[in-house]
């Protein structure tokens, strides 16, 4: 994977990126659930490297916003293991740390996504009253951002209520002709325009039990449509 990786280290936080070329690994190397081994193309992003990225963006917001309270929005449900994985490192780094940050954690659901394709049509589901976050020091935890219209437009929504600070953590960018180029703060990984799923990013309500992050074939999207 190194080969196929790279990182400014003039852009904290904005990610590692995947190139186009990366094929992802074969599927024999790692543990999968039987029943997803004939739907998936390969293993893209494996566990390990997921969980020691987020350390680093942890550390990062930590040197950034450290010394605040903050609320974490989550958004579920493909944003709540990289939301779960992200809050538990700043705490960590927070207990050994002299700055502190503290965290309320609520949850959203947006719905944008029919099959494997965006929509121009944004649903806010959940979470408590966002007028809660007038004032307030605010991170969006993100799975994945692929044009970009759906995280620009709950900001918007959020910038309603006047929130002191927002900040956006993605897992995930994707690279698209698409894209109208939203970066958010902290990215863990830029990566090209493929569907991807595990590591709580689903299809269709598939796939959120894996463990890495792996590309979905033909077949799987065929068995999984709605």
């Amino acid at each position: 994977m190194d080969n196929n990786v790279s990182r400014s280290p003039s852009l904290k936080g904005q990610g590692m990126v995947i190139q186009d070329s990366w094929t992802g690994y074969n599927l024999d190397v790692f543990m999968l659930p039987n029943h997803y081994c004939e739907d998936l193309e390969c293993v893209f992003i494996p566990h390990g490297i997921i969980v020691d990225r987020i350390e680093r963006l942890a550390s990062d917001i930590m040197k950034d916003i450290g010394d605040n309270s903050i609320t974490v929005l989550c958004v579920l449900k493909g944003g709540y293991r990289f939301c779960t994985d992200l809050v538990e490192h700043i705490k960590n780094l927070s207990r050994n740390s002299e700055r502190f940050i503290s965290m309320r954690v609520d949850f959203i659901r947006l719905r944008s996504y029919c099959n494997d394709k965006s929509t121009e049509d944004l649903q806010i589901i959940g979470g408590e009253d966002l007028s809660k976050l007038s004032g307030k020091n605010v991170l969006v935890v993100e799975d994945v951002i692929g044009t970009g219209r759906t995280i620009k437009a709950l900001l918007d929504q959020l910038e309603i209520y006047k929130p002191k600070m927002v900040k956006v953590a993605s897992l995930l960018v994707k690279r698209s002709e698409d894209n109208n180029k939203y970066r958010p703060d902290y990215t863990g990984f830029e990566i090209p325009n493929r569907f991807v799923v595990g590591y709580a990013l689903d299809y269709n309500e598939h796939f959120r039990d894996l463990q890495h992050i792996c590309i979905i074939n033909e077949k799987g999207k065929e068995k999984y449509k709605v």
